[in-house]
């Protein structure tokens, strides 16, 4: 939708709004992905506990734990797709979308709390070495390795933005290297009597978690920021909106966020030659924004002559001349 209001000294100002909330499909298909999800984890979640607690395994436990902080985890990010489905208001202009951004930095947050008490229990058990039965907790991490093999399955495929499933997906792969581990371990106590290997292995998993879950709080914390998407440069995108109509004569105070999972959000200024077609003008900014980055909503305005908002202090740092 575009407005344009003409004004007495001959110049104009073009404004353009392009809400899209349509959200519906991955909406639905996240929240049915994630909610399959959170049963069939805190099912896994009690057998692995009561498969530790007989066996006596660290590595057991401590993905019995795990499970659990991914359930409440995969809960949350449910909520979190079933509120971002809800439609904007007056309040909240772009929906609820973000809560799942939220999520999925909350939920990157825990794994750092769950990585630290697994260390600590591991390091105590390499100096203290516990009995492990290991034909019972080679059977429960063999169940444990095949449940999590489709959790991880049934979330694969999301959209690649979408941080909330990236989230619940982070925690089910810390599940099954922790099954894997426990696998392993099981192995190694049962065929060659390596009773380290328990917490050994439980501390490689632990560091790897470590590592996927510093990747999504910068992902998600980015986004909260209002950062440029990755794959968006902004002097390219000044570049080519300038090249993409002959009446644009500069683009400037250009801004490209993301609010949600396949939700990117652009604002910019142009300045254009005397009676050139604004409606035209604006069709190609706007095509061009969403063939090539993806912006589903972009807000564009035309400055009469000199950008006002430079009068007010906001510089010429952004500016590109055509």
């Amino acid at each position: 939708m575009a407005h344009d209001h003409a004004h007495a000294d001959g110049h104009s100002h073009g404004h353009s709004h392009d809400h899209d909330h349509d959200h519906s499909h991955f909406a639905g298909s996240s929240e049915r992905k994630l909610l399959f999800a959170f049963v069939l984890t805190t099912v896994m979640l009690v057998v692995e506990a009561a498969g530790g607690l007989v066996s006596g395994s660290l590595a057991l436990l401590a993905d019995a734990g795990h499970m659990l902080v991914d359930a409440l985890a995969l809960l949350l990010a449910f909520l979190g797709a079933r509120f971002a489905a809800r439609p904007a208001d007056a309040r909240r202009t772009y929906g609820y979308g973000r809560i799942e951004v939220l999520a999925g930095f909350v939920n990157a947050l825990t794994q750092f709390a769950l990585v630290a008490f697994i260390i600590i229990e591991a390091v105590q058990r390499l100096f203290d070495p516990q009995p492990i039965l290991s034909g019972v907790m080679l059977i429960v991490a063999l169940v444990g390795l095949a449940a999590n093999v489709v959790v991880l399955r049934s979330l694969h495929g999301h959209d690649p933005d979408d941080v909330n499933i990236a989230g619940a997906s982070l925690h089910v792969l810390g599940d099954l290297l922790g099954s894997v581990a426990a696998v392993l371990a099981a192995l190694a106590v049962r065929w060659m009597g390596w009773l380290w290997a328990d917490p050994a292995l439980s501390i490689l998993v632990s560091l790897l978690i470590l590592r996927s879950a510093w990747s999504l709080v910068r992902r998600s914390g980015h986004i909260l920021l209002e950062g440029t998407p990755e794959g968006v440069h902004l002097e390219e995108v000044e570049a080519t909106l300038a090249q993409c109509d002959p009446a644009i004569l500069d683009i400037h105070h250009v801004h490209v966020w993301q609010v949600t999972a396949g939700s990117r959000m652009a604002t910019l200024h142009a300045e254009l030659a005397e009676g050139a077609d604004q409606a035209r003008v604006l069709t190609a900014i706007k095509t061009t924004l969403s063939e090539r980055w993806k912006v589903g909503h972009a807000t564009v305005q035309f400055d009469p002559g000199h950008c006002p908002d430079e009068l007010e202090g906001c510089g010429q740092e952004n500016r590109h001349v055509h």
